[in-house]
């Protein structure tokens, strides 16, 4: 195993504390875990917290700051945050209009999330929570029991947040959340996988002709391996998938390409290229694109596409202003 790091213990304190340090004016750290909060706390408005495990970077720390998250729980790398580190997280953000929960359904996050809401609605803290299941490849895994939450939970994040800013009550904003999550799909592939600092090896192995189709953001597998093909025929397949479980016919969408940490910009362009002539052909409107690094896999080499379809509503939200270490608009 090849990583700049010091040590595997210390991976999940020392990148959360460069993080802080990077962006101090938008981050601060609390003294129990790796739980990083907005610098100056959001008052008498919905907060909104969400996390995970570790190495999915930029998410989800680069996404605390002006509307979009008030605190993010970082666990372990691919390892759910506990209720307590949960629990302190929704203390130090809660507001008199409550706290949203934006959780991706990993049976270990769901757990976890819940019995921190539990905890602090029992000191009066008004909770909510809303569960991202937006990939369409896998249905049951190893991890969940139903669909996993992938890239599409950027955009949760990101029109929750700007509901939450207008001062919009805790029922609208999750509300608005389950919106997103009812309208956004997303899928993914991978032609090299990652390692965990703990593991020290490659979860799986993947010979040169090889992808794995539908893989998800931990390296768990996905619905099939079969022959690397080109860059278009593997979209086409992606989309494919999307549109069949989706009808955005007639719709205006957002659409993320979203690289899995070592996808290089060239190539993500090159399948968002492909994106926008198989949309158009189908007459499917492109409103807004985001292309990059939004929900990676550590160094995973492989990228998803996540389609939002839009209203009116939508719209502005994702229009509204954001400003964030990862995300900005």
């Amino acid at each position: 195993m090849k990583k700049f790091i010091n040590a595997v213990e210390q991976v999940e304190d020392q990148m959360i504390q460069g993080m802080v340090k990077a962006y101090p004016q938008y981050l601060r750290k609390l003294d129990s875990g790796n739980i990083v909060v907005r610098s100056q706390k959001k008052e008498h408005k919905v907060a909104l917290i969400s996390g995970g495990g570790s190495g999915h970077e930029p998410a989800h720390g680069g996404y605390v700051g002006t509307g979009m998250l008030d605190a993010a729980v970082a666990g372990a790398v691919f390892t759910s945050p506990t209720p307590d580190q949960v629990y302190e997280g929704i203390k130090a953000v809660a507001t008199d209009a409550g706290v949203l929960m934006i959780v991706k359904n990993y049976t270990g996050d769901v757990m976890n999330f819940e019995m921190a809401g539990e905890m602090a609605e029992i000191d009066g803290i008004a909770v909510k929570q809303v569960v991202v299941n937006d990939d369409v490849a896998v249905k049951d895994s190893l991890y969940t029991v139903g669909r996993r939450g992938v890239a599409g939970t950027v955009f949760v994040h990101k029109i929750a947040g700007a509901l939450a800013e207008t001062g919009a009550d805790l029922d609208a904003v999750q509300a608005v959340a389950q919106k997103v999550i009812n309208q956004v799909r997303t899928m993914g592939a991978a032609i090299r996988p990652c390692t965990v600092p703990a593991a020290g090896k490659p979860g799986f192995e993947l010979s040169d002709t090889e992808m794995e189709v539908g893989i998800g953001i931990h390296g768990e597998p996905g619905t099939h391996r079969e022959e690397l093909k080109t860059a278009d025929e593997i979209t086409d397949m992606l989309l494919q998938h999307i549109l069949d479980d989706f009808d955005y016919s007639g719709s205006e969408v957002a659409v993320m390409v979203n690289g899995a940490g070592a996808t290089p910009l060239m190539e993500l362009f090159i399948i968002n290229n492909r994106i926008a002539d198989v949309l158009a052909e189908k007459g499917i409107k492109v409103y807004k694109t985001f292309v990059g690094e939004y929900m990676t896999s550590i160094e995973m080499e492989g990228f998803s596409i996540s389609l939002l379809k839009l209203d009116d509503q939508l719209k502005e939200l994702l229009d509204a202003e954001a400003d964030t270490p990862a995300f900005k608009a």
